[in-house]
């Protein structure tokens, strides 16, 4: 899956690498959504699941800029594990469940 175009659509902010999606849908979105927030996430997750498509789901807590609330946020990269492609606030999360 891994092929050249593939390659060429991901792109380097920080360090943090993310797709075309990820930089013209989801930042348009919801600017508030950082990628420091990101690498937090992908570096020091509460709960990594492989969705059965390959891509990664990563959960951790972070702070919202836009009230200083503490929110999970849900950061969903490629394949590799490193490659931003989502990224959104989970309400929905519990950390009761696996």
């Amino acid at each position: 899956m891994d092929n050249i175009a593939n390659r060429h659509n991901r792109r380097y902010y920080c360090n943090v690498k993310t797709t075309r999606y990820f930089d013209e849908q989801v930042r348009r979105k919801r600017p508030y959504i950082d990628l420091s927030m990101c690498a937090t996430v992908i570096g020091r997750p509460l709960r990594t699941i492989r969705q059965p498509d390959g891509r990664v789901r990563r959960w951790a807590e972070v702070t919202d800029t836009r009230d200083g609330k503490s929110r999970m946020l849900r950061v969903v990269t490629l394949e590799d594990g490193e490659t931003v492609h989502n990224a959104f606030f989970d309400r929905n999360f519990g950390r009761d469940r696996p």
